[in-house]
């Protein structure tokens, strides 16, 4: 399950949450698409879609890490991505027979026999090492360094990508990942595919209208941790992309998340808020959620309008962003008639 620790996702939470969240587990989501019980919405299914046909890599080739060094990749045939954002797109180009372990964060239906290399949210450079990988995928995030570096001595080729912030990042993590397992025709064919399903859930945006204020908290109630994210949250992109207004952004919270206050909710005034599946669950579903102060004095808490999206997918920026969009639009307007 996905959690923001060295970061899930987002490290891992694909993103950027601040040490004060680090310390803490994102879970992620898995299973159907069946209805949310805290809310009715319909969950995405927890599986991702290869591309029609497998490609063959095209190896040896040279690649630049994020973090500086060139990395030669000769062989991927045994293939480890150690954020769940990786393994997405490892598998969706065809690779995934290719890959032999996961990090937690991987939380798709195709990976779940896989054995996990971290623990808790820290990469074991040991059990990495163990499965004798010819590549291994990680990002700025991935840690502890010490284990990075330690897989690195032992000769692997390590190749670091940047974590995914927005749309934009999309069609960029899939050319890194595509480039270093010597399928980039593979990776242009799925970044197309993307972006024209990005296009075709957009489509389904109300022609006109005022635009819904969304607040984006990050719950983890057995933890007592209830946090509203800025402008470094990962979400803006997405709710831009959804035709609303993010709004810890526009209330001035230029932070990745910032402790809910009262206050801050009530300068939000958010029309809905977004929250991870399992995040709302933990504090027991919307009445539990209405319990936090401030909630129940918002727009959103008086309507009870929560949007939820899966721990595992909704800060990825991959392969199924199309999906999480489309869900975001039809949780704020309503099926497209």
């Amino acid at each position: 399950m996905p959690t923001p620790a060295a970061s899930t996702r987002m490290s891992r939470f694909a993103v950027a949450l601040t040490s004060v969240v680090l310390a803490f587990g994102v879970s992620a989501c898995g299973g159907t698409a069946a209805p949310s019980p805290a809310t009715g919405a319909p969950a995405l299914p927890d599986r991702v879609e290869p591309l029609a046909q497998a490609p063959v890599p095209a190896l040896p080739a040279t690649v630049a890490s994020a973090d500086g060094v060139q990395v030669t990749v000769t062989s991927a045939d045994r293939v480890i991505p150690l954020t769940g954002g990786l393994s997405e797109i490892v598998y969706t180009l065809g690779l995934g027979p290719k890959v032999v372990a996961k990090d937690i964060t991987a939380t798709f239906e195709q990976a779940a026999e896989l054995p996990v290399v971290t623990r808790g949210h820290e990469v074991s450079a040991e059990s990495v090492l163990s499965l004798r990988p010819t590549l291994v995928l990680a990002e700025t995030t991935s840690g502890p360094a010490e284990a990075i570096a330690q897989i690195r001595d032992a000769g692997i080729p390590l190749l670091v990508v940047a974590p995914a912030k927005s749309l934009d990042d999309v069609a960029k993590r899939t050319d890194a990942v595509a480039a270093a397992l010597g399928v980039k025709e593979a990776g242009a064919q799925l970044n197309q595919r993307t972006a024209d399903r990005i296009a075709a859930a957009r489509k389904a945006l109300p022609a006109s209208g005022k635009k819904p204020r969304v607040a984006f908290l990050y719950l983890r109630g057995t933890a007592s941790v209830y946090l509203m994210g800025g402008s470094d949250s990962g979400a803006g992109s997405l709710l831009e992309a959804a035709g609303a207004l993010d709004t810890g952004p526009e209330s001035g919270l230029g932070k990745d998340f910032t402790p809910i206050t009262s206050e801050a909710l009530a300068a939000a005034a958010p029309d809905a808020i977004l929250v991870m599946s399992k995040g709302l669950e933990s504090v027991g579903g919307v009445d539990g959620l209405v319990k936090i102060p401030g909630v129940a004095q918002t727009p959103a808490g008086m309507d009870r309008r929560v949007v939820t999206v899966d721990d595992g997918v909704l800060l990825n920026y991959g392969p199924r962003t199309d999906q999480v969009l489309a869900s975001l639009i039809t949780q704020l307007y309503g099926k497209a008639s």
